[in-house]
């Protein structure tokens, strides 16, 4: 079938696009912003790639077209599909008809934390002798791509964003995956673009809980009051915590302060086990997420203290505490935080893996969220572990970050240009410095203008 992606470039769209291909679909999309790694992993898989939205991008006629929910009314290329009569659907729509049925699905939920979870599990499984699908957000280096089929007996793992479906569907699209097990890691107000207040995100999360079959399962992390107020408006599966509490099924003790070395206990039918992680990440959010996936990983029939050694070959994703350079002994370190509690937990888990040398956080708030100003007063207290903050204002912000900036005194400072930017950082840094930059786009390159500017100034000094 010859099917055409509008949104490709995107990382769902993207990775609906290999699944498409690898079922043996000719697939072309489009995109306003084709470029690597995206577009280079596309073109890889034979796949056509067109920049911009056009009438002529749907000239060939092809028998489906797959929307991105980032398109809307007004979108010349939308436009032209409405008025063609071609078949149109949803990229979650699609992915439930085509790849999940027959598959016992794992939906990872959460504001924080789907994509190193959802990594996570797929690699706990693989490392059993299962050849997990799986779709994913980022790419987990330890299969080097962001989606598979995978074995059909085998589980497909999905990553479940409660964004909007389309411009034609504003349900979440974690409604339309129908999972066995799903994993609900968290749950704070985000999305402010489409969502008014938290409560709204909790009716779409328990339309998720409503969905799991009773035979299925909900794996719930505790001192969550908003995840507890989804559960209290009914649930009908099975319901197992994880988390630090005595009283959760499944229990995470840290060995480590820096999240590297932790315990897990789990408390179930069949009496306790336990078992030790080793790993190289550090935060305790991350061993939660650990915790989540070997939780999701045991009701599959993985071993516990198998699943646990395992963990010490886990590689992040691309773009989760990711150590993209090293210059002079200064580390730049690439992170997707963009949500206040995701920042204030990245920092938290490196200051303490930092026994030397300094925290410099090079921020750009430019999720939907963030340019809206619906968090800002929560920024300066998810900076409080960073010896300095270099925040970038991209253009488009809707208020203006001079107040917040000022209030953090000196160690803070504010850049509207990249290059002055990346000159401050790196006047700034000294050898045993960590750079750690967060962001959920590209900001403009900045990881290697960073490593190229430090590279410079080690030859110059």
């Amino acid at each position: 079938m010859r099917l055409h992606i509008m949104g490709i470039c995107g990382t769902f769209m993207g990775s609906l696009a290999l699944l498409a291909r690898e079922l043996g679909h000719q697939v072309s999309g489009s995109d306003t912003n084709v470029y690597p790694p995206m577009s280079t992993q596309l073109e890889e898989a034979g796949i056509t790639l067109m920049e911009g939205y056009r009438a002529e991008n749907l000239a060939d006629q092809p028998a489906l077209v797959i929307v991105g929910n980032a398109l809307s009314r007004g979108n010349p290329e939308v436009e032209a599909l409405l008025n063609s009569g071609l078949s149109y659907t949803s990229g979650a729509q699609w992915l439930a008809e085509h790849v999940l049925p027959g598959r016992q699905v794992i939906a990872v939920a959460g504001t924080h934390g789907k994509t190193t979870t959802a990594s996570l599990l797929a690699w706990l499984l693989e490392s059993a002798g299962f050849t997990p699908g799986f779709l994913i957000g980022g790419v987990p280096r330890n299969f080097g791509v962001s989606a598979r089929l995978g074995h059909h007996n085998s589980p497909f793992i999905v990553e479940a964003d409660e964004y909007d479906t389309a411009f034609f569907d504003k349900r979440s699209k974690f409604v339309h995956y129908r999972p066995q097990i799903a994993v609900m890691n968290n749950l704070e107000f985000d999305h402010a673009d489409i969502f008014p207040d938290l409560a709204a995100i909790e009716r779409q999360f328990h339309h998720l809980v409503r969905t799991v079959p009773s035979r299925g399962c909900l794996l719930v992390a505790d001192q969550q009051p908003a995840l507890e107020r989804v559960l209290g408006m009914g649930s009908w599966s099975s319901v197992e915590h994880f988390g630090t509490l005595e009283s959760s099924e499944w229990q995470l003790r840290l060995e480590r302060a820096d999240g590297s070395r932790f315990q897990v206990l789990h408390i179930g039918a069949n009496g306790e086990e336990d078992g030790v992680v080793e790993w190289a990440l550090t935060g305790e959010h991350n061993a939660r997420n650990a915790l989540a996936a070997l939780a999701a990983a045991s009701r599959c029939g993985v071993n516990l203290p198998r699943a646990c050694a395992a963990l010490a070959r886990f590689k992040t994703p691309r773009r989760r505490q990711e150590i993209i350079g090293e210059v002079d002994g200064v580390q730049v370190i690439d992170d997707f935080a963009h949500h206040p509690t995701a920042i204030a937990a990245t920092l938290k888990g490196l200051r303490a893996a930092t026994t030397k040398g300094r925290l410099l956080a090079v921020i750009e708030p430019r999720s939907n969220t963030m340019r809206l100003g619906a968090l800002r007063a929560r920024l300066n207290e998810s900076v409080a572990d960073a010896d300095a903050v270099f925040w970038f204002q991209p253009a488009g912000l809707d208020w203006s970050m001079e107040a917040l900036v000022a209030e953090q005194g000196e160690r803070a400072e504010l850049y509207s240009d990249i290059d002055a930017l990346v000159k401050a950082v790196v006047t700034h840094a000294s050898p045993l410095d960590r750079i750690v930059v967060m962001s959920n786009g590209g900001f403009e390159g900045v990881h290697q203008r960073l490593l190229s500017a430090l590279s410079a100034k080690e030859q110059t000094e």
